[in-house]
């Protein structure tokens, strides 16, 4: 299987970008790691598409070269994609979950991530997915992250390595990261977490309304860090 064993600072990795505070913190995180940094986001119809407009912004003031998949109609049976579902209801198909849990999304971002990346002789990829301060979503558990990497690897016979910064990080913690990486105003100001796509209101914490899980989560995240000094 080939691997590339050069250092991370030579070599180039892809960034999967949502235009959120996590993937926005990782695509910062990437930059000090590595030579050159590229990202990948995905329109897969979701209702806060504005996060796309703010991963693009986000990415021409980094200096980052960004390019948007298509994927609309691939996901169905999730609040973020079915937007006359309730966001702070229970899945339907499984209560143990949230309605914005939408099957197969991460499977499916890395996968032609994966495949983006092989065409570029790229073999690092960047994710902001963490299973210690999140949503309840499986496919951000390290484990399906660890199943992914080795199954697609084997898919393509080279080692990809699927790094996650945040993984183990509360959303306090990705807010001092943020602040320690010199790109708090930007994850504050830029990014967007809202379900509801809201960017009239501008919160201490950014944009959006506490009338949703991502936007009180976020909050939540950034009183935390605000109370030990973090930021």
């Amino acid at each position: 299987m080939k691997n590339d064993l050069r250092p991370m600072k030579e070599r180039i990795a892809l960034v999967l970008l949502s235009g959120g505070q996590d993937s926005t913190t990782c695509l910062y995180w990437a930059k000090k790691q590595f030579r050159k940094v590229l990202a990948l986001g995905f329109d897969y119809g979701q209702r806060h598409r504005v996060e796309i407009e703010c991963a693009i912004t986000i990415a021409a003031e980094a200096g980052i070269t960004f390019t948007t998949l298509q994927c609309s109609g691939l996901l169905r049976h999730s609040s973020l994609v079915n937007h006359d579902q309730d966001t702070n209801e229970p899945h339907p198909l499984n209560p143990t979950l949230p309605s914005s849990f939408t099957p197969g999304r991460n499977a499916l971002f890395l996968t032609l991530a994966v495949g983006e990346a092989y065409c570029l002789g790229i073999t690092d990829l960047v994710i902001g997915v963490c299973q210690t301060d999140y949503s309840g979503y499986p496919d951000c558990r390290e484990a399906f992250i660890y199943a992914q990497q080795r199954a697609l690897s084997l898919a393509l016979d080279t080692q990809f390595c699927i790094h996650t910064p945040l993984m183990h990080l509360t959303k306090a913690e990705t807010w001092k990261l943020a602040n320690e990486l010199g790109c708090l105003e930007i994850i504050r100001a830029q990014t967007h977490t809202d379900y509801h796509g809201n960017r009239t209101t501008l919160n201490e914490w950014g944009y959006g309304n506490l009338d949703n899980p991502a936007s009180v989560l976020r909050a939540k995240g950034y009183e935390e860090a605000k109370a030990k000094g973090w930021v």
